[in-house]
């Protein structure tokens, strides 16, 4: 739980992944960012393949503090992918299981609102030159409307989420004969209660 962004795309094979990787590095060392490079160059004809590499990704993951990684990440066919989506859904059991792997989520809750919004503008600077079929959804709305008015709003809004759940816990142990199925229906009633007063 916490505010997030979904994201999802592909690399602009008119581009270059070495010159990505090394701005992103860059960015990353002037922000006091930690980060990790996987392969930096894609395999000669692999890009738009339906078929990938199961073994590996190419790009870089950034490292905000207090902040779930921006993985920059692409298999070998070109697609946007992470590391823990390629070990969950590399080989998937069905056809549904399959879209897992392209879909990245960065929780972004306990970084705050000026790395939030770093990485947002770092992903339209993207968008314009390295991705293409890029698509992004962001829970505080600041991607789709550049509004810092919205982008505190879905800060606040999840925070207030965050503290309700804590005081419900807290406030409202588990009867010994209660299934935690109950307990968490219990949970859910009363931190909506909370949420609907002024």
């Amino acid at each position: 739980m916490g505010l997030s962004i979904h994201y999802s795309g592909e690399f602009n094979k008119k581009s270059s992944l070495k010159n990505m990787i090394n701005e992103l590095k860059d960015i990353a060392e002037n922000l006091n960012w930690e980060y990790f490079i996987y392969e930096d160059d894609f395999p000669e004809n692999s890009l738009n393949k339906k078929e990938f590499n199961k073994e590996k990704l190419y790009g870089i993951s950034l490292l905000p503090p207090n902040c779930e990684p921006v993985n920059i990440c692409f298999l070998s066919n070109g697609r946007m992918s992470a590391a823990l989506n390629l070990q969950l859904w590399a080989n998937p059991k069905n056809k549904e299981e399959k879209q897992y792997l392209y879909m990245i989520a960065t929780k972004t809750q306990f970084a705050g609102i000026e790395i939030h919004k770093t990485i947002i503008h770092l992903f339209r600077y993207l968008d314009t030159k390295y991705l293409t079929n890029f698509k992004l959804t962001d829970e505080s709305n600041y991607w789709e409307t550049m509004d810092e008015n919205e982008l505190k709003k879905g800060f606040d809004k999840y925070n207030k989420i965050l503290d309700m759940t804590e005081l419900a816990l807290r406030t409202t142990p588990k009867k010994q004969n209660e299934s935690y199925q109950e307990y968490f229906n219990k949970l859910v009633k009363m931190i909506n209660k909370f949420n609907k007063k002024p």
